[in-house]
């Protein structure tokens, strides 16, 4: 199959699936005569692969480490379960940030509850009151 098509049977654009070769995450193709590249049902299945894990926030250097342990199929899972429990960790950090960040934003917003004139906003005047603070 074609780029186009591959890219509509798994849902991406096609200049994804171009990215995704240049990493290295997608094995190269064959080239007809004409110079297109043809996709098999490996590079769907690996395509189908990598958006599954974009989708669980894994980085790319973790997809690549996890296609590793895919190509070597008999070695022990301990590796993979490592790369997620620090996934996991990451993923917990994250949250505990952007839970400190919507209580400033609940903060802020709690600063303006009615019509002010901009001049007088307090949701601008706390935030310019913030950069003061880091400066």
């Amino acid at each position: 199959m074609r780029i186009g098509q591959l890219a509509q049977l798994i849902g991406v654009e096609t200049q994804t699936i171009r990215f995704y070769e240049q990493q290295g995450l997608l094995p190269p193709t064959h080239r007809q005569d004409n110079g297109y590249r043809v996709y098999t049902k490996m590079h769907g299945e690996r395509l189908a692969f990598i958006r599954r894990c974009r989708t669980l926030g894994l980085s790319l250097a973790e997809i690549h480490e996890l296609q590793s342990y895919q190509d070597d199929p008999h070695q022990s899972c301990i590796a993979v379960n490592a790369l997620l429990d620090d996934h996991i960790a990451h993923v917990r950090s994250q949250i505990t940030t952007l839970h400190a960040l919507e209580k400033q934003l609940v903060s802020l917003r709690a600063n303006c509850n009615d019509n002010r004139e901009i001049k007088a906003c307090g949701v601008l005047a706390g935030i310019n009151e913030g950069n003061k603070h880091q400066q």
